[in-house]
């Protein structure tokens, strides 16, 4: 006689633990040289030696050579390059400097991690954590595309070619020798700037990501008040405990914004900037077949950097317009009078729209990131009809 679907044990829901998803964000600090904990000579040589020859001189000696080529298509390559490398330098180190407030957010992070223990909260963790996956996923898929189209556009070529026009203090054309000195200094530095161009995509990212996560957590907890426990005080704490979420969920908002304002700007100023040069190049300058994949990949890799931030820009927007909806599914009707007076000072709180801010002036959603294609599409028409 089979068991009754009751008596079948159901499997156990892992807790809560959404600051997990940081753990390869500070991994990737390491191997960059950012580890404070680490205080080996060796590491700290390491460390310099790393940023001095990959944060600070890679985007040098692509600056260096800019517009030094007769080709169209070279200069297009090394401005888009350089544009790329200097910006991403940058970004790396403000995060650098903004380490205490990310510390801060992880411990936000953590109290909000300890209030989600009902059976639903974690079940959505699950999804969560899907989802998180598939977006690290794609940010790496998208970089490894980048880095290995431009690895064939090199040994595609009947000569010796570096991955991006720049200067060098020798005459890297000499000899095989030096070939391959310079070849692999650019090889060994774009893999880093890449590495760290995840570091300055993903966190920014993850960051709104678990911003959405836990304003849906709180609404999930929100509208389960007063059918859990039929303890009207109880109810009460709950609530009371609800509203000290929310406050902070807004002070981690704040801690965000204040990590990736500056940033983020950068990005933004310099996303439509490089999709209208990789379109411009695949128009008008570019012949060989994997010259054109590079560019291809790269002209998808760009706007798909910023797309993640913006589609939780948006997310986290219309959660919390819709926690006072969340709070309206509670069995409020039948809690005492001190417990609708809380409601109102959460609902209240709940009416005011919140939006993330890059510089304090770009709206970081969707509608920005139509905003930018749009800029892209602009700044090619005013080069196609420079080329008429």
């Amino acid at each position: 006689m089979s068991p009754s679907p009751l008596s079948v044990p159901q499997p156990a829901l892992d807790a809560v633990d959404t600051r997990s998803f940081l753990k390869l964000h500070w991994a990737c600090f390491k191997v960059l040289g950012i580890n404070a904990s680490n205080s080996s000579v060796y590491y700290r040589g390491y460390s310099v030696l790393l940023h001095v020859l990959v944060t600070f001189c890679y985007p040098l000696h692509l600056a260096l050579a800019l517009f030094s080529s007769a080709d169209g298509s070279t200069n297009i390559q090394n401005l888009a390059a350089c544009v790329v490398c200097s910006i991403c330098s940058a970004k790396f180190v403000i995060y650098v400097t903004r380490m205490s407030r990310i510390r801060e957010l992880e411990s936000i992070i953590a109290t909000l991690d300890a209030r989600a223990q009902s059976p639903c909260e974690r079940r959505y963790f699950v999804q969560l954590r899907k989802e998180i996956r598939r977006i690290t996923f794609g940010f790496l898929s998208i970089y490894s595309a980048v880095g290995v189209t431009a690895e064939l556009m090199v040994f595609s070529s009947n000569e010796h070619k570096l991955f991006y026009p720049a200067w060098f203090p020798f005459d890297w054309r000499a000899s095989d020798l030096k070939f391959y000195v310079a070849h692999s200094y650019q090889f060994v530095g774009v893999s880093y700037q890449l590495l760290q161009n995840f570091v300055n995509d993903f966190l920014p990212t993850m960051g709104l990501a678990l911003l959405s996560a836990h304003i849906k957590l709180l609404g999930i907890r929100v509208s389960q008040i007063g059918y859990a426990t039929e303890s009207l005080a109880a109810n009460e704490e709950e609530l009371l405990c609800c509203i000290k979420d929310q406050k902070q969920l807004y002070n981690m908002l704040n801690v965000i914004q204040n990590i990736m304002s500056l940033p983020m700007f950068l990005q933004f100023a310099v996303t439509a900037v490089n999709i209208c040069l990789s379109l411009a190049a695949l128009l008008f300058y570019v012949d060989a077949p994997f010259d054109r994949l590079y560019f291809v990949s790269y002209l998808i890799a760009v706007p798909l950097e910023i797309f993640p931030i913006c589609y939780y820009g948006t997310t986290f927007q219309l959660l919390f317009d819709k926690l006072h909806v969340e709070m309206f599914c509670s069995n409020w009707v039948e809690q005492t009078q001190k417990f609708r007076k809380n409601m109102v000072i959460f609902c209240e709180r709940s009416l005011k729209s919140h939006t993330a801010m890059a510089g304090g002036i770009v709206r970081i959603n969707l509608d920005t990131f139509v905003s930018i294609c749009k800029t892209a599409y602009s700044l090619l028409a005013v080069i196609m009809k420079m080329n008429e």
